[in-house]
């Protein structure tokens, strides 16, 4: 799989709205047929930053993602609202969900 993972610094008079701001973008690649995961968080640090957490099921499906109607938008329409451009760390993991991690098993 596509393991990536991105951090957005918006303007902070836009942090609030970040959600309902990538609404479009974010139902849109959730309904990707090769898209494994896309979920926001808020920094516990900065709270105008976002962390984008996404998997999709392999290269085809990652270029695919990258070549839609709706990424080609939201690279439009997503900027305006940022202080900064977006950190990206993508790799190829072998592996096709989460794991668990053992060192905090839970009985």
């Amino acid at each position: 799989m596509i393991f990536i993972t991105a951090k957005f610094q918006v303007k902070p008079e836009h942090a609030d709205d970040w959600p309902a701001i990538s609404r479009a973008f974010t139902e849109a690649t959730r309904a990707e047929e090769g898209c494994l995961w896309f979920d926001w968080s808020r920094s516990l640090d900065d709270p105008h930053e976002y962390v984008l957490i996404e998997a999709f099921r392999d290269g085809d499906a990652g270029g695919a993602h990258v070549g839609s109607d709706h990424f080609k938008a939201a690279q439009s329409e997503l900027p305006p609202y940022l202080a900064s451009t977006p950190k990206i760390v993508s790799q190829s993991v072998d592996q096709d969900d989460w794991s668990e991690l053992g060192e905090m098993q839970v009985d």
